[in-house]
């Protein structure tokens, strides 16, 4: 079978294997996007580690700059400037920034490709729709990746920055410095960053689980309260322990939830009429 393989093939009646098989393209397709972009991440790799990556250990960073513009802006001096950031970046094994290098790559090959990676997802899942359900699904690609990108600029302005300048400044004892490991670093960067890309895909998530039946807008209603205190306990814990630092990661989730409500309830009433 061709990697391209025409949708038609796919779309006709296929056995339990057939559909393995057009599955196993899909797969190979999306890894030889993650390769492809990957490749390029680690050629770039001063792009990516200096410009990118490492940026927010650095006073000039944008968040750090927009909080003392917006402290000078409301209280007229610097008491919400985030400061200096006292923590030095150290590398203790001895294929530690090379193992780093290969990890960010594949990370980065990922983000990069998620639009092919939808994309073909959709190219997957689309034969075994109806056509009414198509065309409710036809935006998957679109939503999806904006969604996602979305969630990682939320992830990296705002939950990143957050997380460095906190536990990097963050002392037990003045006689204790603090040297982060370069791991460390960066798995606190991708987690962060790539987990809050993957979180606000929530109501692409709760779309597909209200088009199956799972899930539906009264659930969601009745499990409100309840979903507002986890999205609340998870700020609090991916997020320094002052209430702002909370409020700013917290508002987007909410707001991601109540969206999808609308997304349920639409689906709701679109079985019906087509009921």
């Amino acid at each position: 079978m061709a990697l391209d393989q025409p949708e038609e093939e796919v779309g006709a009646e296929m056995s339990f294997l057939d559909h393995l098989e057009a599955l196993r393209w899909h797969l190979v397709r999306s890894a030889i996007a993650i390769f492809l972009f990957g490749t390029l991440a680690f050629i770039y790799k001063d792009l990516i580690f200096d410009g990118i990556l490492l940026a927010p250990k650095y006073n000039d960073f944008p968040t750090y700059r927009f909080f003392c513009w917006l402290s000078y802006q409301l209280f007229n001096n610097d008491s919400i400037c985030l400061g200096e950031l006292n923590f030095e970046l150290i590398s203790i094994d001895m294929s530690g920034q090379f193992t780093a290098h290969i990890t960010i790559a594949v990370v980065t090959g990922i983000i990069l490709a998620f639009p092919y990676l939808l994309w073909e997802i959709w190219r997957f899942i689309k034969p075994a729709l109806y056509k009414n359900e198509q065309k409710y699904a036809n935006g998957l690609v679109f939503w999806g990746t904006f969604l996602f990108l979305l969630g990682v600029a939320f992830g990296y302005y705002v939950i990143t920055p957050l997380s460095v300048f906190f536990f990097g400044n963050y002392q037990v004892s003045n006689l204790v410095s603090n040297q982060i490991g370069l791991n460390s670093f960066i798995s606190t960067v991708v987690t962060t960053t790539f987990g809050s890309g993957l979180v606000f895909e929530l109501p692409i998530v709760i779309y597909f689980l209200a088009k199956i039946g799972l899930v539906g807008p009264t659930y969601l209603r009745n499990t409100r309260k309840f979903s507002y205190v986890i999205i609340l306990i998870v700020a609090a814990v991916i997020t320094p322990p002052d209430v702002t630092s909370q409020i700013i990661v917290s508002i987007p989730l909410f707001v991601l939830y109540e969206v999808s409500i609308i997304i349920a309830e639409r689906v709701e009433k679109n079985k019906l009429k087509a009921a």
